[in-house]
Order: C-alpha cells, then structure tokens, then sequence
C-alpha cells in the first residue's frame, strides 16, 4: 500500500520528479563491510518503494556490479514502473585502487554493461561518478547525450565535479542532478556548487546525508566498523578524530531530544530544509532505520533551530578530512580545455 507521506519534487528543470527522499543502496552490497542477504535487500527495496521512497541509488562500482544485479532482481514483477533508477559510471576499482574515466568507448561500455546487469530498457539518471581530469568533460557530455538520445537513459547527472565542470558539462546538454556530500558536517560545496547548480536549474542530490552513520550513531559508530568497511580509511573516523567530534553528537542528540526525534532524524530534517531542489539518499540495510528516516520529513526546524545546528557544526568544529587523499573529489575535478582534445586528435 503505498503511503503519501513521502512528497515527490522536481529533480532539476528538465522533467524529473522523483520521491523528496531517496535510498541510497551502496551498503546493501559493498564498502560497508561484508554484503547482505538478497531476499533481505530485496524486501527492503520493496517495502521503500511502498512507502514513496521511489528514488533509487546504485552504481557500477559498488561490488563491483553486484549491486545492480541486486536491484535488477528486485525491480522485477512490475516494481521497475515504480521507480526512479540512478546508476552511476566513471570509478574503476582494481586491486585496491581507484581510477576514473570519462572517455566516450568506456561512457558507452558502462552504460550497456548497467543496462544489462539492472536488466531494464533504460536508466532514468545516469551519473558520471567521478571526473575524469584527463578528457575534456565536453567529450564525455556529447557521449551522454547520445545516449540520451537513443534512449538508453533519460537524464544526465554528476558527481564529485567543481563549479566550472558543470558550467561547461551543461552547456553541452542539460546536467539535471548533481550528487554531492552533503551534511551538517560536510557543508564545504555551499560556497560555490550549490549556488552554481541553483543557477543553473540542476536538482542536488544529497549523498551521506547522515555522516556516513557518524549523526545516527555517534562515535560508537567507529568500534562496530568490519575490517573490511571503507569507513575505516576515513580520517573523521580514526580515534583521535571521533574523540572531538563526538562533541558534535552530543549537542545534535541534546536538541534532538527536545524536538522528540532521533539525531538521524534532525540531521535528515536539515537537509531537507535546505530547499526543494535538495534530496538527499541515506542509504541504510534495516527496515527500521528506513523507517526512522523517512519519519525525518515531518520533522519541522525554525530558523533559530537551523542557525544553532549549523554552529555546532561550523567547518571548523569537525576534526578530519571527509576522504583520504587518494581520493578525488570536486576540488580536482577540473578537465582540460576542449580545444586542448581537438589538436590532439
């Protein structure tokens, strides 16, 4: 039955409307320590999907592949008519390292490869994850909007890609979603990405809404982590890190507590109070978080309640770089001039 607590928005200027939350589905299958059952993922989907959480999050890299064979699965007998499908490509993960590409065979490659593994007609988001620095992203652009063309996937979205990346990406075609961190404690695209993107009529997709569990959970988070979790690498996560911004916790649990929600809830609030054009994907493995998170529509912030989270959670006061540095991220997601591709050719 589905349930219409879950609002629907626009995704960007270009037709998409998805659910006002979505469901990251990452830690189904990777990253997050040892993958979970498929029946029990695949009941979860379902039981999102009946809720109105209709926005589902995958990639190519999470398993890799894996993931998107669990959705495919999942999406079959008439639950793929529900949904809004993102997949993203451009992060290779081999022998432990991580490298990115953009070039248009390997745009192609990954978009039928997902095709076949989500075993669906078409991807209604397809994302680049990560930007390739060594091609012009005009070239990886005019192969997406081929696809686009050809219907294989409806709209363009990226990830991880500075301001000037996505000028020059939407000026090739219509960038409808740009996915980005996002949260009380990782706030440093609000400078310049997200006033680019609402410049430019680009919807913003919210990921780790949650800290990576850090605002759910606390410093505790860090003793339960598998060897295997990703988390471990992070630098917010190591101990001496957890120690001063355990802090953090205790204040959003402090207001929490007032406000009669959980501190998920409250950070899920803040950033759906950032704006219509903003949702976010907490991803999750139990029903009850799931649950939890969608409780956090309803949960209303004043300006007042906005502003003292916000300082609690001041760039200053969270201690550690959100990503190891062999990492890429937005701040060297910068790609050579098109011109610069011409003369090469």
């Amino acid at each position: 039955m589905a349930n219409n607590s879950v609002r629907r928005i626009k995704l960007g200027s270009n037709g998409l409307e998805v659910s006002a939350q979505g469901l990251g589905c990452m830690g189904m299958s990777a990253f997050y320590g040892p993958p979970k059952p498929d029946e029990d993922m695949t009941e979860l989907i379902h039981h999102a999907v009946d809720s109105g959480v209709t926005f589902l999050d995958t990639s190519d890299l999470y398993g890799p592949h894996t993931n998107e064979i669990l959705i495919g699965k999942a999406l079959k007998g008439g639950w793929r008519e529900k949904v809004q499908l993102a997949t993203k490509f451009g992060v290779v993960y081999e022998d432990g390292n991580f490298s990115i590409r953009g070039d248009p065979q390997y745009v192609r490659r990954s978009c039928e490869g997902s095709l076949k593994r989500l075993d669906v007609d078409y991807i209604d988001l397809f994302y680049q994850h990560g930007i390739d620095t060594n091609i012009p992203i005009e070239i990886t652009m005019m192969e997406l909007r081929k696809l686009v063309e050809e219907g294989k996937i409806k709209y363009i979205g990226l990830s991880e890609a500075s301001a000037s990346t996505i000028r020059r990406a939407h000026a090739v075609h219509p960038v409808t979603a740009m996915q980005l961190e996002w949260s009380l404690w990782t706030r440093d695209v609000e400078e310049d990405i997200i006033p680019t993107c609402r410049e430019l009529g680009i919807g913003i997709v919210a990921y780790s809404p949650l800290g990576r569990g850090f605002l759910s959970s606390g410093p505790k988070i860090a003793e339960n982590l598998s060897k295997d979790d990703f988390r471990q690498q992070l630098p917010r996560f190591q101990l001496e890190n957890m120690e001063k911004n355990k802090l953090i916790f205790e204040r959003v649990s402090e207001i929490a507590a007032k406000k009669g929600c959980t501190p998920a809830q409250l950070a899920l609030a803040w950033v759906h109070h950032q704006g219509d054009d903003v949702c976010p994907i907490p991803g999750t493995t139990k029903v009850e978080n799931l649950n939890q998170n969608i409780g956090a529509l309803s949960v209303k912030l004043t300006a007042e309640e906005m502003a003292k989270l916000e300082g609690l959670a001041s760039e200053d006061a969270v201690h550690g770089d959100r990503y190891a540095s062999n990492f890429y991220t937005w701040k060297e997601s910068d790609t050579p001039p098109l011109s610069s591709w011409k003369s090469a050719e």
